[in-house]
C-alpha cells in the first residue's frame, strides 16, 4: 500500500530539526546584513568623496562582484580560506555581496540629500568628517532604510545556497530529513512555511516603514 501523499507526523517530526536550521538561517542573515549595511555605506562614502583613482577601483571591484553568482562566491571563498569555519565564510560573503547593492542605496540616499544642506555645511566651515556624521547621513541614511529592508528579506530567502558550503540552514535541514526518511514533501513544505512567517511580516514592516518616510 502506497504512503498518504501527506503525513502530519512527518511534518512535526521534522520542526525540530528546520527549526535549528532557522536559528542558523536568521543567524547568517543578521551578521550578513550587519556586514553589508557598513561595508555598504562605507563603499558609498568613498565613491562618493574620494578622488577618481580611488573610486575607479572600487567601482570595478563592485561591478564584479555584482555579476557574479553569489552561489560561486560562496564555493570559491570555502575553498579558499579552508582554515574558518564554513558558516563564518558564508556570513562574510553573504555581507560582501549584498554590500555591494547596499551602496547604490546608499549613494541614491546620499545624492537625494538636497543641495542647500551641503552649502550650509561649507557656509558653516564645519570639518568634512562633522559634515557626514551630522548633516549627510542622518538624512541620506533615513531615506535608504526601506531599502535596506528589502535587501535583508532577500538575504534571508537566499541562504539556502549556503548549503554548497556544508551549512546547515533550513533548506538544508529540509533536505537531510527528506534524504533519511524519503519524505521530501513534508519538510521542504514545513521549511517553505517557515520562509514564509519570518520573510512576510517583515515585508509589511518594511512597507509600512516605506509608506511612512515617503
Amino acid at each position: 500500500m502506497n504512503e498518504a501523499a501527506w503525513s502530519w507526523e512527518h511534518a512535526a517530526a521534522v520542526l525540530p530539526e528546520l527549526l535549528d536550521g532557522l536559528r542558523i538561517t536568521v543567524l547568517a542573515t543578521v551578521v550578513g546584513m550587519v556586514i553589508a549595511s557598513v561595508l555598504g555605506l562605507l563603499v558609498a562614502v568613498v565613491r562618493r568623496s574620494s578622488p577618481r583613482v580611488v573610486t575607479m577601483p572600487i567601482g570595478f571591484l563592485v561591478e564584479f562582484i555584482r555579476s557574479t553568482p553569489l552561489l560561486v562566491q560562496l564555493v570559491f571563498a570555502n575553498l579558499l580560506f579552508t582554515q574558518f569555519p564554513s558558516l563564518a565564510i558564508g556570513c562574510v560573503v553573504l555581507g560582501i555581496h549584498y554590500a555591494t547593492y547596499m551602496s547604490e542605496v546608499y549613494r541614491a540616499g546620499i545624492d537625494a540629500v538636497p543641495k542647500g544642506q551641503w552649502e550650509a555645511a561649507v557656509a558653516l566651515d564645519l570639518p568634512r568628517s562633522r559634515t557626514w556624521g551630522a548633516v549627510i547621513l542622518p538624512q541620506a541614511i533615513r531615506n535608504t532604510l526601506p531599502g535596506l529592508g528589502n535587501y535583508a528579506i532577500s538575504m534571508f530567502k537566499e541562504t539556502p545556497f549556503l548549503f554548497a558550503i556544508a551549512v546547515v540552514e533550513m533548506y538544508t535541514a529540509a533536505q537531510q530529513y527528506g534524504a533519511g526518511t524519503f519524505r521530501y514533501i513534508e519538510a521542504i513544505t514545513m521549511a517553505g512555511l517557515l520562509f514564509l512567517l519570518v520573510s512576510y511580516p517583515t515585508s509589511l514592516l518594511v512597507r509600512r516603514l516605506e509608506n511612512r518616510l515617503a
